[in-house]
């Protein structure tokens, strides 16, 4: 209301103003045009010439807009598509996490030509076609996707290295995601599809130079880690050629020093507490052995059995044969801390017979085998007694060995015995 009562009163100020100038200012206008002449008072002229001059504006702006009117429809035809296109998209991926892939396909590729986001409707029908099992055409619109939107390459990439993926072409998926590790070495998904398609084909080496990255953005969890690492670790020490070799010495002097550096070099590249681990160690240790390096794997296999008890390294210190006295004697010292080990047992049997203590070897096997019968006890003694010359107690444990090996195997079907 006041706003009203000021704006009357402003009015009504310039009303008076223009009232008094009207008074104190006279004159008039003069038009003649052959024998026709116009008068009219100054300011009646005045006003007349202001009104005309915005007709005459507002007259040419609508012949100026009149000039295009095609290009006005054209564009007023071509927002209108977009929305529409916008309509269908929105539509479209709306189906697609419905699952409903043909229809999706269908809506996402008809809207595509008239979207102002090309590469979200080729991509997304890509993945419909693709789930439909129409690889070729998934491909074709991965294709479409490339040449709609300039850069769009690393995105299109990642679609395209899913869906091969997705249809086993492994090799041809890492092929994609090594460009793109290359354009974005730290990008998450990249790693994450790497990390599958490394573990498909079983590429280990592979695993092993992402999983820095794969911790460092904690792109798996901590059991993921764990597992992941030992697995890799342990495939990659099996894959070394120091570690398939032959034991025997003529092959150890033609053995390559790359291998046995292959191996130390992972050795060293492994985490803390794998180094700790028993079965990295078994396989060190292994690799060491048939490398001509037994006298190093029998003091790792010492310190470590001094600090952490396990069964299968006391077995594979039994195996060794680096000094036979010196590790009979360390072995023995174990057995006042572990009397009833018939793993311990074993090895100290087997030291014995390097030893050529042939009755202690015996007893020892015999102690081994009375704590817990093994088939491999039994073969030992089997051997030991028939080397002796001990004909029945050879063939005895022989039988006892293939035995107590029989229980170990699984139940299968068997073939019935014809009567």
């Amino acid at each position: 209301m006041r706003k009203l009562i000021l704006f009357v009163v402003i009015a009504l100020a310039i009303g008076a103003l223009f009232g008094q100038l009207m008074i104190s200012v006279p004159g008039y206008w003069l038009v003649r045009v052959g024998d026709t002449s116009i008068q009219t008072s100054f300011w009646f002229g005045l006003v007349i010439i202001i009104v005309a001059t915005l007709v005459f504006y507002f007259v040419l702006r609508l012949l100026w807009g009149m000039r295009r009117p095609f290009k006005r429809i054209k564009s007023w035809n071509r927002r209108t598509r977009h929305r529409q296109a916008l309509k269908r998209t929105v539509t479209g991926l709306l189906e697609l996490a419905k699952g409903r892939w043909r229809h999706a396909e269908k809506v996402l590729t008809r809207a595509a030509d008239d979207s102002s986001v090309p590469l979200v409707n080729y991509l997304s029908a890509a993945i419909a076609a693709h789930y439909q099992g129409r690889f070729e055409q998934a491909d074709e619109l991965l294709r479409d996707a490339r040449i709609s939107t300039e850069g769009a390459d690393n995105a299109i990439g990642l679609i395209e290295a899913q869906l091969l993926l997705d249809r086993g072409k492994r090799e041809q998926a890492l092929v994609v995601l090594k460009r793109l590790e290359k354009d974005t070495p730290d990008h998450p998904q990249v790693l994450r599809l790497l990390k599958r398609g490394y573990v498909d084909v079983r590429d280990w080496e592979g695993v092993r130079t992402i999983l820095p990255r794969l911790k460092r953005f904690a792109l798996i969890d901590e059991q993921e880690t764990l597992e992941l690492e030992k697995t890799t670790y342990r495939e990659l020490f099996r894959q070394a050629p120091a570690f398939g070799a032959s034991t025997e010495i003529s092959s150890i002097s033609n053995r390559t020093v790359s291998e046995l550096e292959r191996v130390e070099e992972l050795w060293r590249d492994m985490p803390d507490y794998l180094r700790n681990d028993p079965d990295m160690l078994l396989l060190y240790t292994s690799a060491l052995q048939h490398n001509g390096r037994a006298e190093q794997a029998e003091q790792m296999l010492r310190k470590t059995l001094d600090r952490h008890w396990h069964a299968g390294l006391v077995l594979r210190y039994g195996l060794l044969n680096v000094a036979p006295q010196k590790q009979l004697k360390y072995a023995e010292q174990w057995l006042a801390q572990h009397p009833n080990d018939a793993d311990l047992q074993l090895t100290l049997g087997r030291l014995s017979l390097r030893n050529n203590y042939w009755g202690k070897a015996q007893q020892y096997f015999e102690n081994s085998n009375t704590q817990r019968p093994s088939g491999t006890a039994s073969a030992e003694l089997a051997r030991l007694y028939a080397s002796m010359g001990e004909t029945n107690k050879s063939q005895l444990f022989y039988k006892r060995s293939a035995e107590l090996l029989d229980r170990a195997l699984p139940e299968l079907p068997q073939p019935s015995r014809v009567r």
